[in-house]
């Protein structure tokens, strides 16, 4: 009919190599999100500015926007493309996600 009071277990005594173990984890965990993040994103990010200053008149481009265009002229951030005859647009060279190889405009436009 009544409660009995609840004891607590007595504290047992900190756990050895805790501290060491503890360190080897997240040494582990900073080498797995770097090689599954960072290393991947910086190369990605090396292969695109190499792939931006490659960039250079007649080239074929796609940009973020998926617009598809012939580049004209090319300046220090921006290029003009040729989007169809007679239509010229102008984009900042970071827009641009790939690079097309030569007559793809016309294998699209068929």
């Amino acid at each position: 009919m009544f409660i009995s009071n609840a004891m607590a277990a007595e504290a047992g005594g900190a756990a050895t190599g805790s501290g060491m173990s503890s360190i080897i984890m997240m040494v582990l965990f900073a080498l797995v999100f770097y090689f599954l993040l960072i290393r991947p994103q910086s190369k990605r990010q090396k292969e695109h500015k190499s792939m931006i200053e490659s960039i250079q008149k007649g080239d074929e481009v796609v940009t973020s926007g998926g617009i598809l265009g012939k580049v004209t002229k090319v300046t220090d951030n921006f290029i003009v493309l040729n989007v169809a005859s007679n239509v010229e647009m102008k984009f900042q060279k970071h827009a641009v996600t790939a690079t097309l190889p030569k007559g793809t405009i016309k294998a699209v436009n068929e």
